[in-house]
Formats: C-alpha cells, structure tokens, sequence
C-alpha cells in the first residue's frame, strides 16, 4: 500500500493514549482469509460505511465479506469525537447552491438529517449500548460578535432548509444554560443529531452485521486489487479474496493504489483530541460549563467539545501536516493551550488521554459515494470532512444500495473528485490553507 503521510500514522502511536479504548473491551480480532474464499460482494474497510454497507447487504440477502487492514474501527471510526451530527462538505451553501441548484442542494440537505435519523434508528433496533447524549443537538458558538450576527441571518435559512425550529441565545442566555466561556458572543442551536461512544458503536455495528450474515476479516490489509475472468482479486497476507463486486470504504486511511483510481483523490488532514479526568462538581460550577451539548466554535480551524456522561469533558481541533511521536507531542501542546484559553477555570486539570487521527476531505470539499470510473461493478465512498459518524453510516446504506441497483446517490456526491495537485506531496497544501483559515479567523 502507498500512503501518503508518515508511517507514523498508521501504526498505533497515535492511538495509544485514546479514551475510547479505556471504556469498553474490545471483542477478539477475527483472522484473515487465508487460501481463496469467495463473496458477492467484497468492503474494502471496517468502519462506519464498511460495516453499514455490510449490515445493510446482508439483510437484504447478500453474501458479503468485509476487509479491515487491522481492527473493526482502529481507523477514524474508533477514535472520533462522537459526533453524530449534522455535515459532510467544507464548501459554502452559497457555493453548493452555484455548483450544483436549488433542487440538487435541497436533496442534500434532506441527505444530512436522514444520517442522523439513521444512526438513531440503527443504535435503537440493535439495542447498542453507546452513552448516548445530547439528544437535543448541537449547539454553534460564536468565537467573534460578528459571528452571532451571522446566526440572526442563518436561522431563517436553516429553518427551511431542515424544517425544524433553530434557535439563537445572547451570551447571558448561553450563562443560564450552562455554556459559558470567555470566548462565547453567542449561540445557535439545531436540534438534530445526538452524542455517542464511537468505538462502542462501531463495535456493535460490527455485531449486528454478523448477526445478520456478513463475514468480517480483520489483520487483513488489501495489498492489491485485480480483475481476473469478471471478478474483483483482493490480495491479503494470507489469502484472496474473490468477490463479483466492490466497494470500498477506506476513507482518510485510504491507499493510492488500493484501487489507482484512489490515488490523489482523497486527503487526509489530522484531528486531535484530549480528554479530561472527571470533573468535579465544584469544577464544573466554576467555569460555568454543566451542558451536555455537543458544540463547536465558529472558527474555520474549529474546536469541538462536549462534557460526557461521566463529567469527562472532550475536546479536540484540527491541525498539522506531519505525523509523527515529536508532531503528535506538539500538537498536544498547542491543543492544550486552546483548552485553557477557552475554559481557563479547567487550566489546572489533567488531560490524561489524547490521540489523533484522519478526517479525509475532497478538492471540491463535498464528499463522495458512487461507481468508480473504469472499474465494473465497483463503488467507492469517502471523504465526510470531519461528519462521518452519521454521513458515514449513511453512505454505507447508499453504497449497499449502489451495489444492488436499488439507490442512486445524491446529486452533490456523484461527480467523481478531482485528483489534489502535487501527487503524493499534497499534504503541503495544508500548510498554506491552515495560515489562511487561521488568518481569516482572527478577522
């Protein structure tokens, strides 16, 4: 496999210190095919979209195999923020609306809360246990004034975009609700999506996609995929795999040759977390922050945070183009600083637990699920831009869909992504985006 960042990234270092792993056991790794085995249809990674598509497959009947590189959910799936929210493009409305039409935007917005609304529905049919919270939604925060006045001109627009009542709250109110912070010049609230455990769900996503009939294979990296007599040849250590199709669900932990067609299509840009020890009571009273909201601020570089269950408070940000332990340590410093400057009653408490990982993103900005050019009977489904815990579950039933002939994607997801300049270097485009976005976050 061809990556693009340091090996660093796709080894366990980053991982190592993360909170989910410390919340629940994971279930023993299943090996690898070894010799030939066969499938209708083959996934391409073991995450939300793989094991959705798989789930969704196998209760329609299919035979079907998924190939996870190491464990169910050691990439994105298993280190996120939680957040099943709304989102999926970096790209304005405004833009969206001049690309693709009214007609093709309206379909996508109906897209974004159909995501949620299937993410609630799969933890509740399949009785999954995920310290869900936040049921209320998510809550915006303005970094700047002129940020809050931008809620005024938006509620409107969101209103009818989504059909729900939004609401905005002065300063004073976000106080009263709990939300307080120095950086805080108000709020606005959509109510759809909720909070979870991301590791817990994807490991009972991997359960209930057992359950109905899929095969799952774990330490089984796709070192090359070939066309043999009609059928899709997945290579691993051990084996091979012979499926009639393909799909493939590898997101930022893509490979530019697992299949080609991947290679410059996708980028992967690092987000980190850190976790807090339990807070006390008398903690919390003092910085004024007791909701369970999952929020984020208005930065284009934006922080995101909720306060678990647990009175664990999570916090996390973008940044960085380099992986390795010296960039990890300080990218931890700089996140740390972002905390205490945000809630400086906090700045003496412990953040025993932080890690990184990939969020993937497009040329265009907009995420992508459709056939993939030159490949027959082939699918491909990624770049969420930081929203895959309800886009990704979505997108696996569209894929499931795709593969069966049963769905057609989205207007805003099918056209095929451009390849990002620079080749495998392209990771140096972060660097001058992150000096704008961070220039025009201070305006």
């Amino acid at each position: 496999m061809r990556r693009i960042y340091q090996d660093f990234a796709y080894g366990d270092g980053p991982v190592a210190e993360c909170y989910w792993d410390t919340t629940t056991l994971r279930p023993p790794r299943q090996p690898g095919p070894e010799g030939e085995v066969t499938a209708e249809v083959a996934i391409i990674g073991g995450g939300f979209t793989g094991l959705s598509a798989a789930l969704h497959l196998a209760q329609a009947g299919v035979d079907v195999a998924v190939l996870e590189a190491k464990a169910i959910g050691w990439g994105a799936s298993g280190r996120n923020g939680g957040f099943g929210s709304m989102g999926g493009t970096k790209a304005s409305e405004a833009s969206l609306l001049r690309r693709f039409g009214a007609e093709a935007l309206k379909e996508w917005h109906g897209a974004q809360k159909a995501a949620c609304e299937l993410l609630a529905e799969i933890v509740e049919t399949h009785g999954m246990e995920v310290d869900a919270h936040s049921r209320e939604g998510e809550m915006a925060l303005a970094h700047r004034p002129q940020d809050f006045a931008g809620f005024r001109a938006e509620k409107p627009e969101l209103e009818q975009a989504y059909g729900v009542k939004v609401d905005v709250y002065g300063p004073s109110e976000l106080k009263g609700m709990g939300l307080s912070g120095p950086e805080f010049h108000g709020g606005m609230r959509l109510p759809i999506g909720f909070a979870l455990n991301p590791l817990k769900y994807v490991i009972g996503l991997a359960q209930a996609a057992r359950k109905a009939g899929a095969r799952i294979y774990e330490d089984a990296p796709v070192s090359g995929v070939a066309r043999d007599n009609g059928a899709h040849v997945l290579t691993t250590p051990k084996g091979r795999v012979r499926a009639k199709r393909l799909i493939i669900a590898t997101n930022g932990y893509s490979s530019e040759d697992v299949p080609n067609w991947m290679e410059g299509r996708y980028l992967p840009a690092l987000s980190a977390i850190l976790v807090t020890r339990e807070l006390t009571v008398e903690e919390i009273a003092a910085q004024g922050w007791s909701s369970d909201y999952m929020a984020y601020d208005t930065r284009n570089l934006l922080h995101y945070f909720r306060l678990m269950p647990n009175r664990r408070f999570l916090f996390g940000g973008r940044g960085g183009v380099s992986s390795s332990a010296e960039a990890l340590a300080d990218r931890r410093k700089i996140l740390r600083a972002d905390f205490e400057r945000m809630f400086p009653a906090w700045a003496g408490v412990e953040t025993p637990h932080f890690w990184s990982g990939f969020v993937c993103l497009t040329r265009d900005l907009t995420p992508f699920a459709g056939p993939i050019p030159g490949m027959d009977n082939a699918w491909a489904g990624f770049a969420w831009h930081g929203n895959g815990v309800a886009l990704g579950t979505w997108s696996g039933k569209l894929l499931a869909g795709l593969a069966t002939g049963t769905r057609t994607a989205p207007a805003l997801m099918a056209p095929e992504p451009r390849r990002f300049p620079f080749g495998a270097a392209r990771r140096s485009l972060l660097r001058p985006a992150y000096a704008w976005y961070g220039w025009k976050d201070r305006g």
